[in-house]
């Protein structure tokens, strides 16, 4: 495909379009997301081609990471205690709304009904809201699917029996209950209020969306520092709901700030606003938005823990700066105008270098970024390339280049 010829639904940017846009100028790079898209979608037929090759296809298996130095997708079963399922798929919509390409439709359609039986069960943990959110989210709001819209509002009952009213949050781990020592709730699960909100808005109960209020202003209260870094997990009481403890499961230390659950901070919050439109809520995602992109190195891609004593030889985590820079195309539109001049340099900055060498496979390998960071405490997926970093990248150059309506972001 050629680049040029790229849309991003009825609307094609230009460098020049994009340099007045953001305020930069002539002398200053903007991120092509012409051409950065046109390479996701390569990498995405590339994938596409070695999935279903054969006479069957089994769409139960999903891609989940690649190892350094490798060019293939491992892939993992859609339905067991897996919370990346939803990724691939959802990178599959993405890649049909910026390209319009049906057979990237059909086969997004495939993966994504692969994922169904999933709400056959009882809900396992938080990540509900990931699996199905980001698949059939993202393909209700690209075909309006009314079986789509059912299986949204079904993932928003799930999780609501996540929920303990005497703590005000749901409970992010049931299975990890006994080893935190009380209801856990990690700073992942602010991703997940997005299906509860979408939901109450679109024919479910609203008391989804009182769990979701609820969950947003008791993790703000508890689960974050004075400076507007944050716990990775906070733990309470079951039964009187009193904050027992912040402490962390994937970062460095307990007082460390791991980079991607901030990142799930700005995300989360961002969302919260939108949905409640509480002054509160935006002021709290400029906190947490302010607290990571201070503590950025110079290319805008944070180390996988803000406080890894190793730093600067320590791994980087770019699935944490997509996950940001998603946000913040989304956050420039609820700010004032010199806040958002700065989080627009910093998202512009933060595509470039996920853009370069540095950060982009240059041979087969199916992935559009390298150098993201898993579980790091556990020696899991680190220097990989995952699937969420893809998810997050493409939703965040989708949203770019559609910067100039910001309805586009304001629902599905």
């Amino acid at each position: 495909m050629n680049c040029n010829n790229l849309k991003i639904g009825a609307l094609v940017l230009s460098a020049t379009v994009l340099a007045g846009l953001f305020g930069c100028h002539s002398s200053q790079p903007v991120v092509n997301v012409e051409s950065d898209l046109d390479f996701c979608h390569g990498r995405v037929t590339r994938a596409l081609a070695d999935l279903t090759a054969g006479d069957s296809v089994d769409y139960t298996m999903i891609p989940r990471n690649i190892a350094p130095g490798d060019s293939l997708w491992t892939l993992r079963p859609a339905v067991a205690e897996e919370w990346c399922s939803g990724f691939w798929p959802g990178v599959l919509w993405l890649d049909y709304e910026a390209t319009g390409d049906e057979e990237v439709a059909r086969q997004a359609r495939n993966y994504t009904d692969a994922l169904a039986s999933i709400l056959d069960r009882p809900v396992f943990d938080h990540d509900l809201g990931f699996l199905m959110f980001c698949s059939y989210g993202n393909g209700y709001r690209l075909t309006g699917d009314a079986h789509y819209k059912d299986m949204i509002l079904r993932a928003a009952d799930s999780l609501a029996t996540l929920y303990n009213p005497a703590v005000g949050t749901m409970l992010s781990w049931p299975r990890n209950v006994e080893m935190f020592g009380g209801h856990n709730t990690i700073m992942d699960n602010m991703i997940n209020l997005e299906t509860l909100f979408w939901a109450a808005d679109n024919g479910g109960d609203q008391s989804l969306r009182d769990i979701a209020v609820h969950h947003a202003d008791t993790t703000m209260k508890y689960h974050f520092r004075p400076d507007g870094t944050c716990y990775h997990v906070a733990v309470y009481d079951p039964e009187t709901g009193a904050f027992k403890r912040g402490c962390t499961h994937q970062g460095y230390a307990d007082g460390s700030t791991w980079a991607r659950g901030q990142a799930w901070a700005v995300y989360g919050y961002t969302v919260v606003y939108r949905s409640t439109r509480e002054q509160r809520f935006l002021d709290f995602a400029k906190k947490v938005t302010d607290a990571y992109l201070s503590r950025l190195p110079e290319d805008h891609i944070p180390y996988w823990d803000f406080d890894d004593p190793s730093i600067p030889d320590a791994p980087r985590d770019a699935s944490a700066a997509c996950v940001v820079a998603s946000a913040l195309t989304e956050l420039i539109g609820y700010v004032d105008n010199e806040t958002a001049s700065r989080y627009k340099r910093e998202l512009n900055g933060m595509l470039l270098s996920l853009s370069t060498d540095a950060y982009r496979p240059t041979d087969n390998c199916r992935s559009a970024l390298l150098h993201s960071t898993g579980h790091h405490p556990a020696g899991s997926e680190i220097d990989y390339s995952i699937i969420y970093a893809d998810y997050y990248y493409m939703e965040a150059l989708n949203r770019f280049a559609k910067i100039k309506d910001l309805s586009n972001f304001a629902s599905l």
